[in-house]
């Protein structure tokens, strides 16, 4: 009885911007209108954040397959209302029981190009996303694991149009025609010419869908064992000019794993984020605390007064991530240290008001190890997307997923796209006779950027939950707009469409076409050497302001919130 009033009372709004009073109302911001569907019909017939996460991902892997899907992996983020409590998820991928330093090191010595590392199966990790998310639907799900793939499984079957965006992300990556199989979904003949599929295309994918039939009926053994499984490994290891070191061994041991969130306060607000192997929950808040000795409220959002510290906290906090963070179940992260209050102040002292201080050094907080490790850059990522929801009963999912680069490994197996998120790790495995941190290493899990991020009230309550695809300058993306919302009281929307500023202890990168002209001329007269150019941010957020649910979708790419009930 309860569906039937659900269904008939939903009322859904797929808006750029949506609010929704009601607070048994449910909401979803996907990167994908199919994708927002599909979670809002499993809302609709009463699941759990968690049951429209799984059915969105589905969705992705047959719609978004060039930032992710069930052949990469993903981190998330739940809040569960009734037990005031948050847990964090880790679908990170793995590297397999065959890999070591050397990996992505020639016969010479010297590391691989990354271009020559990250096409082929060498790159991929086993894939994390699957396992995650049945662990998850195993501690929140309401409705049954077979239903949420009903949405991607018709859709496949049925076919969909292929998008503006998808088609250029295929006209951008044409080594994925060298895969056999991508080269017959994607690609066409034109004239002997190998072209993508145009927009408009109607896509069918009856490999896929025959995979997800095998995870709907079997469960978590329908992906890591079996025919997929199987398939999996034939793909990373025969491929042609780079092969990988996976077997079915390494799929059957794979682990999801739930961690404990890594929290500080902020203002009056408490924000949450995922911890090791991700940076992106511990840099966020080492960014914030160390702002959170100004009055960034004061200054105006696009003026060099914000952006100038908002880049220098980046540079001082990007500089600690290089040398300490990593796979924390190989590493000894300074968890405690790098987030202690006292220690963020003394980093905070070294920004100059109105200097650009170059390139920032690590900092030595309680817990670390002096001289015991090498920094890294780590500056190239890429991929990715991240969804936000909230059910009826008041739960929230905040998650990041990934295949890495665009169309992941451009290796495709059983209809999905696989990742290369081993090329995550430093190639270099040491520096100066040093261990890097974020060398490879068998069964470790490389250093990831992704920053699903919630955030509550003063009371304890749920507010917000936020994240974006974009590499390692996620963490700067969801930092601005978490000031944004927090400092500058912005709706999700203005927090999302904020102009992007960034600093990763590198140069200061602006968002090109957005009105940041003068701004760039006055930080260039602080010393800062400015990058102007597109910065392709995809943040999508809920948050909960009173009794009312308000959402965000970036206008940057092409997703929606749709708003149920209310």
């Amino acid at each position: 009885m309860m569906r039937v009033f659900a269904a008939v009372t939903a009322i859904v709004c797929i808006l750029a911007l949506s609010a929704c009073s009601d607070q048994r109302a449910g909401m979803v911001s996907t990167a994908n209108p199919h994708a927002s569907e599909a979670a809002a019909q499993i809302l609709r017939d009463g699941g759990s954040a968690v049951d429209a996460a799984i059915a969105a991902q589905m969705v992705l892997t047959l719609v978004e397959p060039q930032s992710s899907g069930i052949g990469g992996g993903l981190f998330l983020m739940h809040w569960d209302a009734a037990k005031a409590d948050m847990s964090a998820w880790d679908g990170r991928e793995m590297s397999p029981g065959a890999a070591g330093p050397d990996l992505f090191l020639k016969d010479d010595g010297e590391p691989m190009k990354w271009t020559d590392a990250s096409i082929g199966g060498r790159a991929v990790g086993v894939p994390g996303a699957v396992a995650a998310l049945w662990a998850a639907h195993q501690a929140f799900g309401k409705l049954e694991w077979k239903a949420l793939f009903a949405p991607a499984i018709k859709l496949a079957e049925d076919g969909f149009a292929i998008s503006p965006r998808m088609h250029s992300s295929l006209a951008a990556a044409p080594a994925l025609a060298r895969d056999s199989e991508a080269r017959a979904l994607y690609f066409d003949t034109v004239d002997g010419q190998v072209q993508p599929q145009p927009a408009g295309h109607v896509l069918r994918n009856p490999a896929l869908a025959a995979t997800l039939k095998r995870i709907a009926e079997g469960g978590r053994d329908g992906f890591y064992a079996g025919e997929t499984a199987q398939q999996i490994v034939i793909a990373v290891r025969s491929h042609a000019g780079n092969p990988g070191l996976m077997d079915e061994r390494d799929l059957k041991a794979y682990l999801a794993k739930r961690r404990e969130p890594v929290c500080n306060p902020y203002r009056t607000y408490r924000v949450c984020g995922m911890p090791p192997p991700t940076s992106g929950g511990l840099t966020t808040l080492m960014i914030l605390g160390m702002l959170e000795n100004y009055h960034i409220a004061e200054m105006r959002p696009d003026g060099p007064q914000a952006l100038h510290l908002l880049t220098q906290a980046s540079r001082l906090a990007y500089a600690d991530r290089g040398l300490y963070m990593a796979d924390n179940d190989f590493v000894d992260v300074p968890v405690a240290g790098l987030l202690d209050k006292e220690y963020l102040q003394s980093r905070a002292r070294l920004i100059h008001p109105f200097k650009d201080t170059g390139s920032a050094a690590p900092g030595m907080p309680t817990g670390a190890k002096a001289g015991d490790k090498a920094a890294d850059a780590g500056l190239v990522e890429y991929g990715t997307s991240h969804l936000a929801i909230v059910d009826g009963d008041g739960n929230a999912v905040s998650m990041t997923t990934s295949v890495e680069q665009r169309f992941g490994a451009h290796i495709m197996a059983g209809g999905f796209i696989l990742n290369n998120q081993l090329t995550d790790f430093s190639f270099r495995p040491q520096k100066d006779g040093k261990p890097v941190a974020n060398r490879v290493a068998a069964g470790k899990r490389p250093r990831s950027s992704m920053s699903p991020t919630l955030v509550l009230n003063g009371n304890g309550s749920f507010y917000a939950a936020i994240g974006s695809p974009g590499g390692s300058r996620i963490i700067t993306f969801v930092t601005q707009s978490l000031i944004g919302l927090l400092d500058w009281n912005m709706t999700m929307q203005e927090a999302i469409d904020m102009p992007r500023a960034l600093n990763r202890n590198w140069m200061t990168e602006l968002e090109r076409d957005r009105g940041l002209e003068a701004t760039a001329a006055s930080l260039e007269r602080m010393g800062h050497e400015v990058k102007v150019q597109k910065l392709n941010s995809g943040l999508h957020g809920i948050r909960r302001v009173g009794g009312t649910l308000e959402g965000g979708a970036d206008k940057r790419r092409e997703g929606v919130v749709i708003q149920v009930g209310g």
